[in-house]
């Protein structure tokens, strides 16, 4: 569908991956409903904006009933793009019942409750398109990861099903799946180096897959260079083996940094 002149819902705008997007989609001629959890930034962000007329919409999806509340206040959506996300990384026991509770809610049960919400007028008007940001993780196992992989696997599984319903009926469901992300993501967040050898995408790269998501309506666009592409693969074809490489020491050390960086974040 065309972008120019439709209402777009982004949540986690405010991000290094929800600015990039929000420039690209601005700079099409969307008119964008900003949404996150500073009122703030979400302010600024908005001001530097091509197009005028964009709203901002603070919210915090970790907070029961947001998700709900966020697309009542959004009013008319043409296009929702389910960004908001948090890390999720660590060992399993290191999380309290909030962290687990919040991870669960912004990553996987916000994008569903949205989706479910604005699904009724989009199918009524007869077009709309809703983007889920996944990520590599929703194919293939990542140490140190187990409650992000879910949230991920989960989240893909989802959007994949949902285009099945809502396809036939005119509506657009993608899946955006990012792989290593420099400037922005899990390594930037926690100053953690990308592993060596599987090189890196950019914020613009995945900016530019929501557009071309939205505009051909694909199912799928990954973000990745061809190396993190082919394991990803390979993790959905024998995921016995996924796992085996995925314990390696390389990926257990990097894991380690990542998690203890991001583990106030959770």
């Amino acid at each position: 569908m065309e972008i120019s002149g439709h209402s777009v819902l982004l949540t986690g705008a405010t991000g290094g991956l929800g600015r990039a997007t929000a420039t690209a989609l601005a700079a099409r001629g969307a008119r964008l409903l900003l949404s996150g959890r500073s009122a703030e930034a979400l302010e600024v962000l908005a001001a530097e904006l091509p197009g005028g007329k964009h709203r901002v919409l603070p919210a915090d999806l970790a907070e029961p009933g947001v998700a709900e509340r966020l697309a009542v206040e959004a009013g008319a959506v043409d296009v929702l793009v389910a960004n908001a996300g948090l890390p999720a990384t660590g060992r399993l026991t290191d999380f309290s019942t909030e962290q687990l509770t919040a991870a669960l809610r912004v990553n996987l049960e916000a994008p569903m409750l949205l989706a479910r919400a604005l699904e009724p007028a989009m199918l009524e008007r007869g077009s709309g398109h809703m983007v889920f940001i996944s990520s590599l993780s929703g194919k293939s196992p990542s140490p140190l990861s187990s409650v992000y992989n879910a949230t991920k696997f989960g989240l893909r599984g989802f959007a994949l099903g949902l285009r099945t319903d809502l396809g036939p009926r005119g509506l657009g469901v993608s899946i955006v799946s990012p792989g290593t992300i420099r400037e922005a993501g899990m390594y930037a967040d926690s100053g953690a180096p990308p592993i060596k050898g599987l090189g890196t995408g950019t914020p613009q790269q995945v900016a530019d897959a929501v557009v071309k998501a939205i505009e051909k309506d694909k199912v799928e666009v990954t973000v990745a260079p061809v190396q993190q592409r082919f394991l990803a693969h390979f993790a959905l074809a024998s995921p016995s083996s996924a796992v085996k490489a995925a314990s390696g020491d390389a990926g257990q050390k990097a894991a380690a940094v990542v998690a203890e960086g991001q583990k106030n974040k959770r």
